[in-house]
């Protein structure tokens, strides 16, 4: 009888240490599944293309009436014509261009359909705001029938084709430069500005905002392909102008950053207007 205790109590310690096996087993099975949830979240929320959800709450504080880039750009260079704006984001920026300044059409593209979808989302927003705030005053030409003007478009612009056949008179790349830099290396970067300058029509305006070299820094560990165009770069920020200028064959250039004023910390980028 007393053996018969001890194997039965022998049996249930080895029950119960097959169980913590189990049981261990199965927490580093889902540890190595789910991972660090703080990691995962990191990871999921990691933009490789600077496609970044509610990117507009960065840029503009709630103080503001409207972003401060659109006090630098003239009417002259919107007003009854053809606009493309590439990286578009959630499309604020396209749509508050489109309302200011009188655009004949402008298209917004973007390499995430998040995003594009965001835009239409604010599109409709927009024209229900603006329908019901004045009801009974005819709309001014500035803000009539916005989704006849503007639309949205998914792109990948340095490798789509879908664009070749379209001409613009002005273009618009308001930081992205580095996106594209970091993404496809220095002949992704003039793929892009070869494009644009096909893109224009005689006399057409390219607007750039390019972001300064410590920006590329903070941001090359967000993929392995930036981390590794980042190190193979030779075409500097500071070169662009050069580049634009002497290479792809645009006519001239202006600086209007000095009229920017009100850009939140970071944002205080340069903002330069090519001719072709």
């Amino acid at each position: 009888m007393g053996g018969d205790n001890n194997q039965k109590k022998n049996k249930k310690k080895r029950d119960r240490s097959d169980e913590k096996v189990v049981t261990n087993e199965e927490s580093q099975k889902q540890q190595q599944g789910n991972g660090n949830p703080s990691k995962k979240k990191k990871s999921q929320e990691s933009y490789p293309f600077g496609n970044y959800k509610n990117y507009y709450g960065y840029r503009i504080s709630h103080d503001m009436d409207e972003d401060p880039r659109l006090k630098v750009m003239k009417r002259a260079w919107f007003e009854g014509k053809d606009c493309l704006d590439i990286g578009c984001n959630s499309g604020i920026m396209t749509i508050h261009i489109a309302k200011k300044f009188g655009c004949r059409s402008i298209l917004g593209v973007d390499i995430d359909s998040s995003r594009i979808e965001d835009a239409y989302w604010h599109l409709r927003k927009f024209d229900r705001t603006q329908n019901s705030a004045k009801p009974s005053k005819k709309k001014s030409s500035s803000s009539a029938d916005l989704s006849r003007i503007v639309s949205f478009q998914k792109e990948n612009f340095v490798k789509t084709q879908h664009l070749q056949d379209n001409c613009y008179d002005t273009i618009l790349c308001l930081s992205v430069t580095k996106w594209v830099h970091l993404n496809w290396g220095d002949d992704g970067l003039i793929t892009l500005f070869s494009k644009i300058w096909q893109l224009l029509t005689p006399g057409g305006i390219f607007v750039m905002e390019p972001q300064p070299w410590k920006s590329y820094e903070n941001n090359r560990r967000v993929s392995e392909t930036t981390a590794m165009n980042y190190r193979n770069i030779v075409l500097r920020p500071d070169r662009f102008q050069e580049i634009l200028l002497d290479k792809i064959g645009f006519r001239t250039v202006e600086d209007v950053t000095s009229r920017l004023s009100g850009a939140s910390k970071g944002f205080d980028r340069q903002i330069l207007a090519f001719q072709k």
